[in-house]
């Protein structure tokens, strides 16, 4: 193929897709929370033996080891691609992360499921004060999470698996709460192997959205945000294009939109380099390889394609 018209590369950095040291520091104090929350909810709910409890406390630990993974991802992303092996960088790191999430959130679902149905016609003598004491702390530990990395869940797959966990967790918070006060105000014991149980089965869907969101940068789809077919139209509508080909957009992580494309064309190869980026720009991919080919090539470029 011959590239005589030369390639543009219109690169931009987003400031969402890069780790910042604030970004780190903010999900750094919300691990320490987290960790020294789940050691008293685990060894309180291990003590009274409340599934509610437990089943909160199996949450809080996805949470730790989410917000773990988000900032070891984070981290390996901010060495960008300063490798001659690794010339994305470490940026993918977060998407694995947010699967990885997604897989232990489903796991604990289906833990406390079975222990549920374990528990079916037991009465077991569950202190309602402890459980609303340890809910109320565990509900406030979270809403101070969530604050912390609320933002930056928006620009950040790797947060947003965090957030939702710590998410999900805060309901999970609600419901023991409530069901400590049903406990001692009634003494209906029962309920709390229902709040277990409406807890890993709140979360699931979340999960498996997740996990759907995370294989389609994995398997390198188009971004849903981009309508594929109006972008090519819109280059091929560009004055002197004769055609548009090789067209490819996918995401290397969030906020990290890339294309790469050929455009065959008549007239001056800079012009339409300066015009096709200006497309490219108003779909969101400042990080676009376009390759200007003159009309007597296009064609053998085309040809030449297998794949």
């Amino acid at each position: 193929m011959v590239l005589r018209m030369g390639h543009g590369h219109a690169h931009g950095h987003d400031v969402g897709a890069d780790a910042s040291t604030a970004r780190i520091r903010r999900m750094g104090i919300a691990w320490l929370i987290l960790v020294v929350f789940f050691a008293l909810e685990l060894t309180v709910g291990l003590v009274i033996d409340s599934l509610g409890l437990i089943a909160d406390a199996g949450h809080m630990l996805t949470d730790v080891l989410g917000m773990t993974m988000g900032l070891v991802a984070l981290t390996l992303a901010r060495r960008g691609s300063n490798s001659a092996s690794r010339t994305f960088g470490w940026h993918r790191a977060e998407v694995l992360t947010a699967i990885a999430n997604a897989v232990l959130l489903l796991g604990v679902a289906v833990w406390i499921l079975v222990e549920a149905i374990g528990r079916i016609g037991e009465e077991p003598d569950i202190p309602g004060g402890v459980m609303v004491a340890v809910a109320t702390a565990g509900l406030v530990a979270n809403i101070v999470v969530m604050m912390l990395i609320r933002a930056d869940a928006k620009d950040s797959i790797a947060v947003r698996g965090a957030y939702l966990e710590v998410l999900a967790d805060a309901v999970g918070s609600v419901g023991v709460l409530i069901a400590g006060v049903l406990l001692m105000i009634f003494g209906w014991a029962w309920v709390d192997i229902v709040v277990g149980v409406a807890i890993s089965v709140w979360v699931v869907p979340r999960a498996v959205k997740l996990a759907g969101q995370s294989l389609r940068i994995l398997t390198q789809a188009s971004p849903s945000s981009v309508d594929i077919p109006a972008l090519e139209a819109d280059l091929a509508a560009l004055p002197g294009v004769v055609d548009v080909h090789d067209l490819h957009v996918w995401t290397l992580t969030t906020g990290m939109d890339v294309a790469t494309v050929h455009i065959t064309c008549n007239g001056s190869g800079s012009v339409m380099l300066d015009k096709s980026r200006t497309v490219l720009a108003g779909y969101g991919l400042a990080h676009a390889t376009v390759q200007v080919e003159p009309a007597a090539e296009g064609k053998l470029c085309k040809d030449e394609l297998t794949w």
